[in-house]
């Protein structure tokens, strides 16, 4: 599934979509930076609630597919420059953090 497929199927806000023809090869969900670029995975999808730049670096630096980001967290102008400055794929769904796995997971 690619990362433009998805965001039609759930919705999802279109905030940075840079490659939006990117395939999701699964999925991480984690709010703990650290945490997160010990385990996620290249091409994952990552869930979270996180909207401060260090997010996009982690993505960056992991080659995550995309950042899908949970209950309507407010994202600033300058998160949206960088990403796009990035070339990352960014996006926001008003679901919480388990329901948005839960639909990506009966999509993956």
């Amino acid at each position: 599934m690619t990362v433009n497929e998805l965001a039609e199927k759930l919705g999802l806000e279109r905030i940075c979509i840079s490659e939006g023809d990117r395939c999701i090869d699964g999925a991480y969900a984690g709010d703990l930076l650290s945490w997160v670029m010990g385990r996620a995975k290249p091409g994952n999808c990552w869930v979270t609630i996180m909207t401060n730049i260090n997010t996009l670096a982690v993505a960056s630096l992991l080659d995550l597919s995309c950042i899908i980001v949970c209950e309507n967290s407010e994202i600033s102008p300058e998160l949206t420059a960088a990403a796009n400055a990035k070339g990352l794929n960014l996006l926001r769904t008003g679901m919480n953090e388990y329901e948005a796995c839960v639909a990506l997971g009966r999509l993956l």
